[in-house]
């Protein structure tokens, strides 16, 4: 009984010390969020992001930058398993081939990004995240320039996911360079 009260006491204590850690870095993670264009983006995927309690507004763009390499990671990972079942088409293939290989660049931007926020080069690392959101527009465009192939709307839907992460991103930057 008593190990089980202090047990209960202890919790009560833990919860109670991370509602006030939460609590403080909440206001900077609510003000780095409001220089964005998408605010609940950036706090939901701020505050999902346990490392995100005890970082500073670098941190806080490094988590943003590591997120948008998750979703260019996860979608060059489902660009690489449509090739598999588009088998039979050779313009799809080939156009799903391209893509790929645009998010493969976008996850190597990104990584320059990282670093560059490392080294506290914010310039650098706003042109990186550029280019990393762009990269899928070099996608989109080239299912245009093929009349009667459709852009799948998947793509699309990881494309805008893509763009509005490196966004969050690039306004965290940016106000890091101010």
């Amino acid at each position: 009984m008593a190990y089980s009260s202090f047990a209960i006491v202890l919790a009560l204590c833990i919860s109670f010390q991370l509602a006030i850690h939460v609590q403080g870095d909440s206001s900077l993670i609510e003000s780095t969020c409001k220089v964005t264009n998408y605010y609940d983006l950036c706090i939901s995927s701020l505050k999902s992001n346990l490392t995100s309690l005890n970082a500073d507004a670098n941190g806080l763009a490094i988590i943003m930058v590591r997120v948008a390499m998750a979703n260019a990671t996860a979608t060059n990972t489902y660009l690489s398993s449509q090739v598999l079942s588009a088998t039979n088409d050779t313009l799809m293939k080939k156009l799903i081939k391209d893509c790929a290989k645009k998010y493969s660049y976008a996850i190597e931007a990104l990584q320059a990004s990282l670093q560059d926020l490392d080294a506290e080069i914010y310039d650098y690392a706003y042109i990186n995240v550029m280019a990393a959101a762009d990269y899928p527009n070099v996608c989109h465009n080239s299912f245009r320039r093929s009349p009667g192939v459709a852009y799948p709307h998947e793509l699309a839907a990881r494309e805008d996911g893509l763009k509005h992460i490196c966004e969050v991103a690039l306004g965290i930057i940016d106000s890091l360079g101010r």
